[in-house]
């Protein structure tokens, strides 16, 4: 049963929490809107318009929502609601590659650039794109439907995606709100993918707010350096749904997604592969991001990279100078499938975030990292890297492959870390599974022990992680959606 839809950060107001960012500084500057929801594998948001994905307004169109509202939340098990969630879209304009010039957006006589239709889109519009290629570059600033009435811009649904392609950014969304952006596929852009920010309004919470992201397939992204499939800074209330991002970045850099100060967020059933810097990242005083039911294949320097290095000017909010700042805060990895990548999970001058029941599967050469990039200076003081928790992970390992276990750096707090109830597992030397080097002492550990994954990382009943697990505070279910159970398994996947 849908639960009533809450703001992400109530649900996110747990005892356990985790973080994640990364490690370079911000790139352009500017927030990302917020979410959206629906059951893995639905198109929840192109999918609620009825005929097709709805699109966005012209420049200030429709005015700005009002600052209240619910952005949506995660159900307890498996599924996730959001804002627009049983709206269906007043009107459609639509999108066709083939069209000739001239139309006037009808199913007839579609427009022939999502450009063209954005300068007759207001709240309660669906911009439908058909299948086709489309040059990238579109630039889409003050575009804001209302709570009642959001914008939808995507392909139609069960239709070959439509793609955007090259441009220095596929697509770029400033200062937009209630705003649905689903089933697109983005390539070849030399910068990033997808760029959502605030505008450079680093102040204003409500700049880009109430956005999700749905179905988006975003690969192949920048010229191997510090591109991002999808970029968002300035973010809050917001959704990444059932995406794909695959190749973004290089040379260490870049990420699947990557946040600079965005703030009650979920990314949510999503697959990240062969990402070089991070399959996903939050920086820069990102807060109260749940990172949940995702898999990652190859992601990169650190998978799941909570916290970072930031510029000071593009912090959200800005850096106070009479209390302390972070990097990164309440971030939290739940039931994720984590495959390689040289360290899985990095707690960088994150402050009480958190890794549960994720299923780690042969890191590279670390399994976790512990680090502050950002100390304090000037008359900026930030907290060190703190409260973290790790637990209920299942790590599946080469021995040979790990310099340590975890990597613990200066101006650290590594000794207030929690770690319980993890089972550790080299599968080319059993009695070399325990961990050395942990910052703090575990509880409950199950060392040594087969858990006999199957080939898609499910346990059996019989299997050592099985029931193994301690109840973690504010749980959401499993990789697959199921309920934990009492005590829950170790690892991503609850015992059949």
């Amino acid at each position: 049963m849908v639960q009533k839809a809450m703001t992400v950060a109530l649900l996110l107001a747990v005892a356990t929490s985790a973080a994640c960012g990364s490690d370079d500084a911000a790139g352009s500057g500017g927030a990302a809107g917020t979410a959206t929801g629906g059951q893995a594998g639905v198109s929840g948001s192109g999918g609620t318009g009825g005929g097709g994905a709805g699109a966005g307004g012209s420049a200030g169109t429709g005015g700005a929502a009002g600052s209240g509202g619910s952005a949506g939340s995660p159900s307890t098990c498996g599924t996730v609601t959001t804002f627009a969630d049983g709206k269906t879209p007043s009107k459609e304009l639509h999108v066709d590659a083939a069209a000739s010039s001239g139309g006037d957006g009808s199913a007839q006589s579609p427009f022939q650039t999502l450009s063209a239709a954005l300068g007759q889109t207001s709240p309660g519009t669906s911009v439908v794109i058909h299948p086709g290629t489309y040059a990238g570059g579109t630039f889409i600033s003050d575009l804001a439907g209302t709570e009642s009435a959001p914008i939808w811009i995507g392909g139609v649904a069960g239709q070959p995606l439509p793609v955007i392609d090259g441009g220095t950014e596929g697509l770029h969304l400033s200062k937009v709100r209630y705003l649905v952006v689903h089933d697109l596929e983005v390539r070849n852009a030399t910068g990033n993918g997808i760029n959502c920010d605030d505008g450079g309004e680093t102040s204003n919470p409500d700049a880009t707010r109430f956005v999700v992201f749905d179905g988006l397939d975003i690969h192949d992204i920048g010229t191997g350096g510090n591109e991002d499939c999808l970029k968002l800074s300035g973010l809050d209330d917001y959704f990444v749904l059932n995406g794909h991002f695959a190749r973004c970045g290089g040379s260490g850099s870049g990420s699947g997604i990557d946040h600079v100060g965005c703030h009650d967020g979920v990314i949510f059933h999503s697959s990240f592969e062969q990402n070089s810097g991070n399959a996903v990242q939050a920086k820069g005083g990102s807060e109260n991001i749940l990172l949940w039911r995702n898999h990652v294949k190859d992601g990169g320097e650190r998978a799941f990279n909570m916290g970072g290095s930031t510029g000071p000017q593009f912090f959200r909010p800005p850096l106070s100078t009479t209390g302390d700042n972070y990097e990164a805060k309440n971030i939290r990895a739940e039931a994720n499938v984590i495959e390689g990548s040289v360290a899985a999970i990095a707690f960088v001058g994150c402050v009480d975030c958190a890794a549960i029941n994720n299923t780690i599967v042969d890191p590279e050469h670390w399994v976790l990292r512990i680090l502050q990039e950002t100390t304090s200076s000037g008359a900026a003081t930030f907290l060190e890297a703190q409260n973290g928790v790790f637990a209920n992970n299942l790590v599946y390992f080469d021995s040979s492959a790990l310099a340590t276990f975890a990597n613990v750096g200066p101006n650290t707090q590594g000794g207030s870390f929690t770690f319980m109830n993890n089972l550790w597992y080299a599968h080319d030397a059993p009695g070399s599974s325990a961990p050395t080097g942990l910052p703090a002492t575990e509880s409950g550990a199950v060392v040594g022990q087969d858990p006999g994954l199957t080939a898609d990382f499910h346990i059996s009943a019989a299997s050592p992680a099985a029931g193994a697990g301690t109840p973690q505070s504010g749980a959401h279910g499993d990789f697959d959606g199921s309920c934990w159970r009492s005590p829950p398994a170790i690892g991503a996947l609850e015992a059949p």
